[in-house]
């Protein structure tokens, strides 16, 4: 997983609990936080890190990854140059990501393994995907489809059905709202 992921995460951290608490998430799982951003690391280290903040905070490791995924969503965009403008919807933009950001990004780091989004259905008003994943963080995902909607100003209902028990796979249904 790529550096900018974790850089994100711990910014997001001490921006919403404080330094305080982002030191003892590092502090608890013996991380020096020392990630750069082409970096790549082990999804694991992440994961631990969100349990931690989940045992200080009482917030639900679910919960923290939504809030994480929506508040990353505008810098992964601006970060995929020459994106700007090519989409106009949330349906178009998380269509755009197999087609193009995954493609890209693998281009970029031969050894990535984003997810992979595999699309069932789409109606003007309502799209369906799975999401395939070995990192199981559907709820990172959830969060960047609201971020993504909040960023097109489009109301947008999410629902969510794991299709396994470890939630690697998941059903995301998409419906335009008013």
């Amino acid at each position: 997983m790529k550096g900018i992921i974790f850089s994100e995460f711990l910014t997001l951290v001490e921006d919403k609990f404080g330094l305080d608490i982002c030191q003892q998430i590092l502090d608890d799982n013996n991380d020096t936080g020392a990630y750069t951003s082409v970096g790549t690391y082990d999804h694991l280290a992440l994961v631990k890190l969100i349990v931690s903040l989940s045992k200080l905070t009482g917030i639900s490791v679910e919960q923290l990854q939504e809030v994480y995924g929506k508040s990353i969503f505008i810098n992964l965009y601006q970060s995929m140059p020459g994106l700007e403008g090519k989409t106009k919807s949330t349906f178009e933009f998380v269509k755009s990501v197999e087609e193009y950001i995954h493609i890209e990004v693998k281009k970029l780091y031969h050894n990535a393994m984003p997810p992979e989004f595999i699309f069932i259905s789409e109606t003007k008003a309502q799209l369906v995907m799975d999401y395939h994943s070995a990192r199981c963080l559907s709820h990172v995902c959830l969060g960047l489809l609201h971020g993504c909607a909040e960023h097109f100003n489009e109301k947008i209902h999410i629902d969510m059905d794991p299709l396994n028990p470890q939630e690697s796979e998941v059903r995301f249904c998409l419906t335009l709202g008013e």
